[in-house]
């Protein structure tokens, strides 16, 4: 059933969609959040009133538990996700976040039982997909993770496609396959033009294959907005120096020095790293 979501409901699924982008590109200081929906996909609309006691004393501590891992305390929100369960064994949304715990704390096999738990009870729920596919590609199980992000892509009412696409290229990327990440990036940018994290990604894999002015579209317009890093002005920089656009280069150098001085890049720059 599909359960309309409370205020309560909605910081829930922000919270927990975040989790999963923060692993992706340290590249962008930007977080391209994809919250895992809490809502189930078959039947109508379920109000408040119609969800049992269990499942309520257990919505409070999922609640609890994502508080607690948004400030930094993962065992503390593990613990309250155990009561969530206590409460109701058959909750995938509590095993959903279990996963991204048990992925901050480096623990890959009960990160993935958690997952394969979520999904037994909820199949069709493409968060809980998305993140497990994630989970894949950072043990290298490409073909695996791309059977998840599929299954995930799949659903028609996954609102969150581009965050999907986004993260099913950068795994295209991790397994050598750039042309495949170039489509998966380019139509994550079609959906979601104004995310920086794939700005920047489809940017680099560009870069990487030398077709400077189509990078240099898409570094530009992250750095001529508020969500410019330091990796974003390098990236642009190096762009810049490759098109021989010096001014932009050094105007991009200018704004690097003086917002991110203790950076990597402002030192890579300072020493004329432009291979770093």
């Amino acid at each position: 059933m599909i359960k309309a979501p409370s205020t309560a409901r909605q910081r829930m699924m922000r919270a927990l969609i975040g989790l999963v982008a923060a692993f992706l590109f340290v590249g962008c200081a930007t977080k391209d959040v994809s919250v895992p929906s809490t809502a189930g996909n078959a039947g109508g609309i379920m109000t408040d009133s119609d969800e049992g006691n269990a499942r309520k004393r257990a919505r409070l501590r999922l609640e609890l538990a994502i508080g607690y891992f948004e400030q930094g305390q993962p065992t503390v929100a593990l613990d309250e996700i155990k009561q969530a369960l206590a409460a109701d064994p058959n909750f995938p949304d509590a095993y959903n976040l279990r996963g991204l715990i048990y992925m901050r704390l480096d623990d890959a096999g009960l990160a993935e039982d958690s997952f394969r738990r979520a999904i037994a009870l909820n199949p069709r729920e493409p968060n809980t997909l998305h993140n497990y596919g994630w989970l894949l590609c950072q043990q290298n199980r490409f073909a695996d993770a791309q059977q998840q992000f599929a299954s995930a892509l799949a659903i028609s009412t996954y609102g969150d496609r581009a965050k999907t696409l986004m993260t099913q290229g950068v795994c295209q990327l991790r397994a050598g396959q750039r042309p495949e990440a170039e489509r998966s990036l380019m139509q994550a940018y079609e959906l979601d033009a104004g995310n920086p994290v794939i700005g920047y990604n489809l940017a680099s894999l560009l870069a990487q294959r030398e077709d400077w002015s189509r990078a240099q579209f898409y570094i530009r317009r992250i750095n001529n907005g508020p969500a410019a890093s330091a990796e974003t002005l390098w990236l642009g920089i190096k762009i810049e120096r490759r098109l021989n656009n010096r001014d932009a280069a050094t105007q991009l150098a200018a704004q690097l020095q003086r917002r991110f001085p203790q950076s990597r890049e402002a030192v890579a720059y300072e020493r004329g790293n432009f291979n770093d």
